[in-house]
């Protein structure tokens, strides 16, 4: 159908994103962007910021991904630290309720970093902080985006601008043109129905309510997560930022119809869950009522120029914490690849693989949350739900047995022109998983002795990393593999001049990250070839902050990286790894032409035989 243009609309305004939407996957792509200097133009239907409600779990890789954006910090003073969970059943004497299990909320070892509860509004408030620092990008509220429209024979030429968004603003039409599109715009998206896809799935006649609330209560579990089963109903306490308030989801009677529900009955049924403890609502925040529903998208994309993220795409339901989280991520894989198209770094097909992953993690997310809320319910004895040795739900083993892949760290991208497991050798190191997020390990920085987590070596900068494992460069073969390394890597048939950008620094698209094992103190700066330390920035200084050594720290202990990682110090190892922090590859040290081959199947050449007036560094300045 033909967009209903109004011949007073504002002349077309031209733009190379367009983002529909400034929820978590909205504001998670529009940071990438920001963090690669790439303009957007990013509208909201409402007239301000969010300002409460709406989700608040901030699962283990959600906080990895806010620390690779340099985020972090904010989100894990502001937030709620969930350590533990606690799991309530009745007593079977006079209708009292027991604690039954204690368990971490987290598993150990998982993630360097923990899981949270922060409300959506604070932490989308520290995303538009960092969006304007990293290039004055903001968001523009009060549109209403009213349909979408793909050329899709203009969208064959790269250059052009083949999709027309038409909004409202103040009463009044604009329309713009853009290269892409963004449908960030939620569950009733209005992207996704201008472009006639459809959403499959269903419904179900389990109603929740959920309320934000100040508790006055005796319950002793208030300040933890707390799943709660009784003869009453079930209730799930999740506390929040501030030390006070507290959330509660709970699961109402069947029959009930979510647009009749009212405030009191949510704590009505909170109360009779909680009894014999007093539970009192001196002020609630906010509070709904929805239906149990999964649905997914039958595709993400419209002529890989318009793609759906969020809600938009994939729907269920909230209990399980991973609304906000899966969202967050869809932008975060969508932001740095229409980044390094726009920038000329690789070519558009590298947009083919959002789909291929994303819509992967969708459908599991879907299958996932279909079991969840099965053996979540009341009825979940009669769904085949675990029980205990007093034939109540176990919901703890529900939890336990969910870790990994609700704390969002079981996603493994699958074979792509950027994934390549058939083409490596996992073997070298066998727990960095080619498809998997790079997990972070305890490293000592060789320039200044900093102990850290190798993470923070891997920021969310857009470039691609060659993770290199070398072993003990003290010994003559590792030092010999280590030099001949560097002699390819930087030599002007090597990847990393080839797809350098003229006049940029050497490490712009490509930075490679020394890690060596050995006692640090014992290895010289001699020993340690200086294209591993290249020349960069405005004075043309050494970067010395690319070296790391697995050793004792005099503070933290030894972080054992090489044990992590499954590499063998003796042989060393190589990852690439993507600008998402994903391991596009792992390979032998001596595997050159696979580097060469793995980068010539999507980079853009841009050789570049002189940087800023110098030659590119190599193994012999």
């Amino acid at each position: 159908m033909p967009i209903r243009i109004d011949p007073y609309a504002e002349v077309n305004e031209k733009v190379d994103v367009f983002i529909c939407g400034s929820g978590s996957a909205g504001l998670s792509a529009a940071t990438w962007l920001s963090r690669c200097k790439v303009r957007c133009k990013i509208v909201e239907s409402r007239s301000g910021p969010l300002e409460v409600g709406q989700a608040d779990g901030v699962q283990s890789r959600t906080t990895e991904i806010l620390e690779s954006f340099g985020i972090v910090e904010d989100v894990l003073k502001q937030a709620y630290h969930n350590v533990e969970t606690t799991f309530w059943n009745p007593t079977g004497k006079g209708g009292g309720i027991e604690r039954t299990r204690s368990i971490p909320s987290t598993d150990p070892g998982l993630s360097h970093l923990p899981r949270v509860m922060l409300g959506q509004a604070r932490l989308n408030s520290i995303f538009l902080k960092a969006m304007k620092e990293f290039n004055g990008q903001e968001v523009d509220y009060g549109y209403k985006v009213l349909e979408v429209e793909v050329d899709e024979e203009k969208a064959k030429e790269p250059e052009s601008y083949p999709v027309t968004i038409v909004t409202e603003k103040d009463g009044r039409q604009k329309i713009f043109e853009a290269k892409y599109a963004l449908g960030c715009d939620g569950a009733h998206s209005t992207v996704r129905r201008s472009l006639g896809i459809k959403m499959t799935g269903d419904s179900s006649d389990s109603i929740w309510g959920v309320m934000d609330f100040i508790p006055r209560t005796d319950f002793p579990d208030i300040r933890k997560l707390t799943m709660m089963h009784t003869k009453a109903g079930v209730v799930l306490n999740i506390p929040r930022e501030g030390g006070i308030m507290n959330r509660f989801y709970t699961e109402l009677p069947r029959g009930t119809v979510a647009k009749e529900v009212k405030l009191e009955d949510l704590q009505a049924t909170a109360r009779r869950t909680f009894h014999p403890y007093q539970l009192d609502f001196p002020e609630t925040i906010w509070w709904s009522a929805y239906a149990i529903g999964q649905r997914i998208a039958d595709d993400f994309t419209k002529a890989n120029r318009v793609f759906l993220t969020g809600d938009a795409c994939h729907t269920h339901s909230p209990n399980g914490g991973q609304g906000l989280n899966v969202s967050l991520q869809d932008g975060y894989n969508i932001g740095w690849k229409l980044a390094s198209v726009l920038k000329g770094q690789t070519g558009p097909d590298i947009l083919n693989t959002y789909v291929i992953e994303r819509q992967m993690v969708g459908e599991n997310l879907i299958e996932f949350d279909k079991d969840w809320v099965k053996r979540m319910t009341s009825t979940s004895k009669e769904e085949g739900g675990f029980l205990d040795a007093n034939n109540n739900i176990d919901f703890s083993e529900v939890f336990l047995r969910a870790g990994p892949f609700t704390a969002g760290l079981t996603i493994t991208y699958g074979e792509s022109a950027i994934t390549r497991a058939k083409d490596s050798t996992q073997s070298v190191a066998e727990h960095l998983k080619v498809g998997m997020r790079f997990p972070s390990a305890q490293v000592v920085r060789y320039c200044d002795a900093l102990e850290m987590q190798l993470s923070k070596a891997l920021p969310s900068d857009g470039r691609w990393r060659i993770v290199v494992f070398a072993g003990d460069i003290r010994q003559d073969a590792a030092s010999r593999k280590l030099n001949q390394l560097g002699e390819y890597l930087f030599s002007e048939q090597g990847p990393i001049q080839k797809y350098s950008i003229p006049g940029s620094d050497i490490d712009s698209f490509i930075e490679v990250v020394l890690v060596l094992s050995g006692e640090r103190l014992k290895i010289n700066q001699e020993q340690i070839p200086h294209c591993f330390r290249p020349m960069t920035g405005k004075w043309g200084t050494r970067d010395i902050h690319k070296v790391y050594v697995d050793d004792q720290s005099y503070h933290s202990g030894h972080g054992r990286a090489y044990e992590l990682y499954g590499v063998d110090p003796e042989k060393g190892a190589m990852a690439i790894v993507r600008p998402d922090g994903y391991v596009s590859m792992v390979l032998e040290i001596e595997d050159h032409g696979s580097i060469s081959s793995f980068f010539e199947g999507f980079a853009r050449e841009r050789r570049s035989k002189y940087r800023n007036g110098r030659r590119h560094d190599s193994m012999h300045n």
